[in-house]
């Protein structure tokens, strides 16, 4: 065995042995991380979107005055067609679909 300044040199065998080792116990603890934070997540779960909707088929809704200017507030108000499950909705005499934020709040 070699010796430099009173330390020993390891032998190829335990280099391997101990590379091996250290290898098998990083997947180890990848493989835990995966199943811990599988366990963790929330299942997804279906919502009763009409229960928590902006709008509703049937409903009034008004233009913010940015996005019509010179209009009056009558002018700019549309009734509510069809809700989309992205959450858009389509209106009655307005092409396209249309996002909450394009809207005024009541």
């Amino acid at each position: 065995m070699l010796s430099y300044g009173g330390v020993h040199a390891m032998k190829k065998g335990t280099k391997l042995l101990l590379g091996g080792i250290t290898v098998a116990a990083a997947a180890a603890g990848a493989i835990a991380t995966v199943i811990m934070n599988r366990d963790r997540k929330p299942k997804r779960r279906l919502r009763d979107v009409s229960l928590d909707t902006w709008a509703r088929p049937g409903m009034n809704v008004t233009f913010r005055a940015e996005l019509m200017p010179g209009r009056d507030a009558d002018d700019r108000t549309y009734k509510v067609t069809d809700l989309l499950p992205s959450g858009r909705v389509l209106l009655d005499r307005v092409a396209g679909e249309h996002m909450e934020k394009e809207f005024e709040r009541h």
